[in-house]
């Protein structure tokens, strides 16, 4: 297994810019983070952790291509917003170019962005993982959402989606119904840990 994750990182490095091959590898580290604290795999945690942005050099024409080509039909919101697009055609191109199989890795790749009701252990790893990796710009609340990762994911992936909702209505920009959805799911679910702090 430490042959193939060497091989998809050389594979990787040829298809994103050095900037975007960084970020993924401090992914792919941090969800083995998650994955040997919260009990998930390692080893899917980290192949997902290091493809999940395997899309994003990619022009936003060859994304939608993708996408439609496997019969994934963009969303209104990934047509609004095309850094959206990178997630679900990360998917396809992680299937059909990388090789992936699991189902697990392949919908931690589609759900990294937007996140989804009912996420899987380690759909929520790299979508954690995704936030917090070591080369994030360090933002007011990354100190607390960071700890909170490594104790309670549920809390820390609220903290996440409760920030990006803010972020994006800020510049007055229209939240993506599915990570409104996402959003409210998590919300109604979470029972907030008094003990962790964001700031």
């Amino acid at each position: 297994m430490k042959e193939d994750i060497i091989k998809l990182r050389k594979k990787l490095e040829k298809a994103l810019d050095q900037e975007r091959f960084e970020h993924s590898l401090g992914v792919e580290y941090t969800a083995a983070c998650l994955a040997f604290i919260h009990g998930a795999n390692v080893m899917d945690a980290r192949i997902a952790g290091l493809l999940h942005d395997c899309a994003k050099c990619l022009s936003d024409e060859k994304k939608i291509s993708i996408m439609e080509e496997a019969g994934e039909r963009p969303l209104l919101e990934e047509l609004e917003n095309h850094a959206l697009l990178h997630s679900k055609a990360g998917a396809i191109i992680a299937k059909d170019e990388y090789g992936i199989k699991n189902e697990d890795i392949l919908n931690a790749i589609k759900y990294h962005t937007l996140g989804r009701p009912g996420m899987s252990l380690l759909e929520k790893i790299v979508f954690v993982a995704d936030f917090i990796e070591p080369g994030r710009k360090d933002l007011v609340i990354m100190s607390g959402v960071r700890k909170a990762a490594f104790i309670d994911i549920d809390q820390a992936l609220l903290w996440i989606m409760e920030s990006v909702r803010k972020y994006v209505e800020s510049k007055g920009h229209r939240v993506a119904p599915s990570s409104v959805r996402a959003y409210e799911f998590y919300k109604n679910q979470i029972e907030p840990d008094k003990s962790l702090r964001i700031l």
